[in-house]
């Protein structure tokens, strides 16, 4: 077989995965409004990608103050829950697993998203960032609207964004999840307490690199020890700097933080790769030092072909593959990658965010 590992079968802290594909979380805004809880759609779409060996869901928020975009799934209410039993009851069926990601987008908000103002750990606006609303635009498109300035979190709000961390865990397992993934990328909350351009706090949250992990470590401890490390995974971004995030210490600061998720024994972590054409690769030396550092599943994800993907698996420097967009439009992803088959393309960028139909969601055909 040409892509020998990408088809080999793995285990993943106890669970039996197929194959080595992973579905990446990707925003897809079609959560039934209000209340934003999951739906029979919402099951449909992640079931037909079941072809997966392990799918990672959307982004979903742990609280209301922690939404930042329209239309976005919550974990925090028993709807919510309820809702999200209907993805993973078919998802189990179909013979995948499935963990949620777990989101607090910080000062990537608007009061027009949540009607609050935005919390970070510096009263620092994230410049040239934006997120969506929907204001009934005639062709449903959402609007993008610019982030408000948030107010700094005080020592109160960090303890209840780690309690609202935990309580979405034990929620996530709750709704039959088979784990969660902590969201500590792409310009979010934690992210934001990790660098020193985003966090100039000058407590026990800020200052020096062992302090800025600090949130992160805290949030992963508490969520390991109430579900279990075996069903916790971080997903960090240490090449991506969109969202105002460019800091010249966060390699060492996310290596830093590496060595303490190995010794807190995590099930994985997950790395966010940039995914546009001329984006930054990450430099071999970067993937083993952490390799070397973090002893449990790596992941990497940021469009990947599958000959990229079968290289680094071969080279043992990854465990598992991310893909998002080619599952997005390719529910049958991995045997048309086994047939040499041509994929699916978008049909519609109208589709992306938003919408309460099967168009561009769930009518992407199968391989006949």
């Amino acid at each position: 077989m040409k892509y020998q590992k990408l088809f080999q079968q793995y285990e993943l802290s106890g669970y039996h995965l197929e194959n080595r594909f992973l579905m990446a979380p990707m925003t897809r805004s079609r959560a039934s409004q209000p209340d934003d809880i999951p739906n029979a759609l919402m099951a449909e779409y992640y079931a037909q990608r079941s072809t997966a060996g392990i799918i990672i869901t959307e982004a979903t928020q742990i609280s209301l103050q922690g939404k930042g975009y329209a239309k976005t799934p919550g974990i925090y209410s028993q709807q919510q829950i309820e809702g999200w039993k209907l993805v993973t009851n078919a998802v189990h069926k179909k013979g995948s697993k499935i963990f949620l990601q777990l989101w607090h987008v910080g000062r990537v908000s608007s009061s027009k998203v949540n009607g609050l103002q935005p919390i970070a750990p510096s009263a620092l606006t994230a410049q040239n960032t934006n997120v969506y609303i929907f204001d009934g635009a005639s062709n449903g498109d959402a609007t993008f609207v610019p982030v408000d300035e948030p107010r700094e979190m005080s020592k109160t709000d960090i303890d209840t964004v780690i309690k609202e961390f935990v309580q979405g865990a034990i929620n996530a397992i709750e709704a039959g999840f088979d784990g969660v993934e902590i969201h500590g990328a792409n310009g979010y909350l934690i992210d934001q307490f990790l660098r020193s351009n985003s966090n100039t706090r000058t407590d026990e949250y800020g200052g020096t690199k062992v302090n800025r992990i600090r949130l992160l470590i805290e949030i992963s401890k508490a969520t390991a020890n109430a579900i279990g490390k075996e069903k916790t995974g971080i997903r960090l971004s240490p090449f991506i700097s969109f969202k105002d995030m460019n800091d010249p210490e966060i390699l060492q600061t996310i290596m830093l933080a590496a060595e303490e998720l190995n010794k807190l024994d995590v099930a994985y972590v997950h790395l966010c790769e940039a995914d546009w054409d001329d984006a930054p690769q990450i430099p071999i030396d970067f993937r083993i030092k952490l390799r070397d550092t973090f002893k449990n599943t790596i992941i990497a994800t940021g469009n990947k072909t599958p000959e990229e993907a079968e290289q680094l698996l071969q080279e043992n420097l990854v465990d598992l593959i991310g893909f998002g967009r080619n599952f997005l439009t390719n529910p049958d992803y991995p045997a048309k990658v086994k047939q040499n088959l041509s994929l699916n393309k978008i049909s519609d960028n109208h589709t992306l965010f938003g919408g309460g139909t099967a168009r561009g969601y769930t009518d992407y055909p199968f391989i006949k």
